[in-house]
């Protein structure tokens, strides 16, 4: 349950951030579209479909997390695997430097740990929708944890955390590393 509510506070986070700065977003995206899709091809329209994807999904991840049925997981497993494939079709177009956009900023880097992470979490998100019940609510499965679920969501709002850090952070630090290598403790340009 814990990497799915990591999963489920990533869709939320992720999906506010684009809702409210759609234009990295929007601006990679164009990047990445066919030339048959002309009408999206526009940073204009295009920033608008981000934001209503982006604010279905932070939806889905409140709903996810608060009711954790086979429905909403099996959702959650999806939305992973379409960033994994969109991730990995920006690394495939673009290099090791493109931008995703996932976190509405123009410098998330499109990775391999990003495609891996998703992969991760719609695997996890997989295994709820097998194994969720039909009714409750987390407030009952929660009840079921040790201490009433708090480390549970300590552990997962941590792991969140350091989730998107991995995502964000160290992605950036692995552009600047491609294009600044180090040898011999001194910084040489490539």
């Amino acid at each position: 349950m814990g990497p799915y509510l990591i999963g489920c506070t990533l869709l939320v986070l992720a999906g506010v951030m684009k809702a409210a700065r759609p234009d990295d977003t929007a601006r990679a995206l164009v990047r990445l579209m066919p030339t048959r899709f002309s009408a999206l091809s526009q940073v204009r329209r295009m920033r608008t479909t981000v934001r209503i994807a982006a604010t279905l999904e932070a939806g889905l991840g409140v709903v996810a997390a608060a009711v954790p049925r086979s429905a909403s997981a099996a959702l959650v497993a999806a939305s992973y695997v379409v960033f994994a494939g969109v991730v990995a079709y920006a690394r495939s177009r673009d290099g090791a430097l493109a931008s995703c956009g996932c976190f509405g900023t123009p410098d998330t880097p499109a990775t391999l740990v990003h495609v891996v992470v998703d992969l991760a979490l719609a695997i996890t998100a997989t295994l709820v929708a097998t194994a969720a019940p039909t009714d409750g609510t987390i407030i009952t499965a929660l009840a079921h944890q040790p201490f009433d679920g708090v480390p549970l969501l300590v552990v997962s709002a941590v792991g969140a955390w350091l989730t998107y850090l991995t995502l964000t952070m160290l992605a950036a630090l692995q552009a600047v590393r491609r294009t600044v290598g180090v040898a011999g403790g001194a910084v040489t340009h490539r």
